[in-house]
């Protein structure tokens, strides 16, 4: 069989050189487009899905809703196991499919089934999914580098601007902020005076919804003119809040600062953000979403946050605290300079040896047309290259690299061999 394919490769070498051209043009859009990441990710093919319920137990969190969760998303097609975990107001469930089962077909089944159990949940309970991301989807973290701004604005500038825009990035999954203060109203309230004035706590709760609301009225014509008429009622200080009235005693009104104490703070926090011991810093970091190149997308958020930097107040600044791309790009490298080095020294070590270069050219054509057909095949089964798949081509090279400069100083010696063979026969 290996004799019959070098006789026809040798009585047919320009179809042979045509195959491999193309081979190679093939191989090297292949390069192109092949997914590019610093490590493989071997993470599950799963689904998370987040419920918060503030204020209870994990015991309780347990029984009414990571419980009811995990019996009925276990009946679900292609679902290996579901996971769950129950802590302080919030549950989460892990439901792990298939290796081969699309991610997106496996949102949408479990999305299905969440709308059919949520009867089942306590009011004012609704789970939502986690992002379309993996355990390897973060590829970037930032910070806000703004010397004497308050950690609150800062936050703020994170939520309300940054991480909007970053989101819009092609790729990205998610930018989860951390750090700071998210800053909120908070109302104290001092149970003897609520007893004081026959008062609850749904009263107060109840008022202030009441009053931080708007309503609509309706369109009037005058004079050719249309008139819009609304109310504004959205609570804008703390003022407004201490003077809505809960309820009257004897045609007095009692209000939320009779009470209770308003004041605006940030939200409990269960931990800080330090960067390199200097403080603590606010920032996010960047999801990709599953399936993306990721050299592409920290390109496109670094292009990003150069557009956003114009916007930011003055003296705020982007920090770049993780960026995998240097660990992407140095992988590259290394394959890179792995290829060239052996290339060169093959051909050395052969012509050094036979003093023939048509035996040199040879193994130059070789290695790269072994490594651009390995990256369609990269390609044919959706392996991005990382360091587990470019250090197995660099491996791969020293032994393609073996077998050519035997195969060549073989083949080189048989013809030297018929070559002399045949002058003795002439002679």
């Amino acid at each position: 069989m290996i004799e019959k394919l070098i006789s026809f490769s040798l009585h047919n070498r320009i179809m042979i050189l045509l195959i491999a051209a193309g081979m190679f043009g093939w191989g090297v859009y292949s390069v192109q487009t092949n997914k590019v990441d610093a490590i493989p990710d071997l993470s599950e093919n799963q689904v998370i899905v987040f419920t918060e319920w503030m204020g209870r137990s994990p015991q309780i969190m347990e029984d009414q809703i990571t419980y009811p969760l995990v019996t009925n998303l276990q009946g679900l097609p292609q679902v290996k196991y579901v996971r769950g975990a129950s802590m302080f107001g919030m549950s989460f469930i892990y439901v792990i499919f298939e290796d081969d089962t699309d991610i997106y077909w496996a949102r949408e089944r479990v999305l299905e089934r969440l709308s059919s159990i949520g009867n089942m949940l306590p009011d004012g309970v609704s789970p939502t999914l986690g992002p379309d991301g993996t355990g390897v989807g973060h590829i970037l973290w930032y910070t806000l580098d703004a010397p004497g701004m308050d950690l609150g604005e800062l936050r703020a500038v994170q939520d309300w601007y940054v991480k909007f825009g970053l989101q819009n990035v092609p790729g990205v999954s998610e930018v989860a902020s951390f750090g700071g203060f998210q800053k909120q109203y908070q109302v104290t309230i001092d149970p003897n005076k609520l007893t004081y004035y026959n008062l609850t706590v749904p009263q107060v709760i109840q008022a202030v919804r009441a009053n931080n609301n708007e309503a609509g009225g309706r369109k009037f014509e005058l004079s050719s003119i249309g008139y819009i008429v609304k109310t504004t009622g959205y609570l804008q200080s703390l003022e407004e809040i201490e003077n809505i009235a809960i309820a009257t005693n004897n045609t007095i009104p009692v209000r939320i600062k009779d009470v209770a104490t308003v004041q605006m703070t940030g939200e409990s926090r269960l931990g800080i953000f330090d960067l390199n011991g200097e403080g603590e810093a606010v920032g996010g970091i960047v999801v990709m979403r599953y399936g993306e190149n990721a050299a592409d997308v920290i390109a496109n958020v670094k292009t990003k946050m150069k557009e956003l930097s114009k916007g930011l107040p003055e003296g705020v600044k982007f920090n770049i605290v993780y960026d995998r791309s240097g660990l992407i790009n140095e992988s590259i490298d290394s394959i890179k300079h792995t290829l060239i080095e052996e290339m060169i020294v093959a051909a050395l070590v052969v012509f050094l040896f036979l003093f023939h270069w048509r035996s040199a050219l040879v193994i130059m054509i070789q290695l790269p047309l072994a490594v651009a057909i390995g990256f369609i095949l990269l390609n044919a089964f959706g392996i991005s290259s990382n360091i587990m798949s470019l250090t197995g081509i660099a491996l791969s090279i020293g032994v393609i690299v073996d077998d050519a400069i035997v195969m060549v100083e073989n083949g080189y010696r048989h013809l030297a061999d018929a070559s002399r063979g045949k002058q003795q026969e002439e002679e």
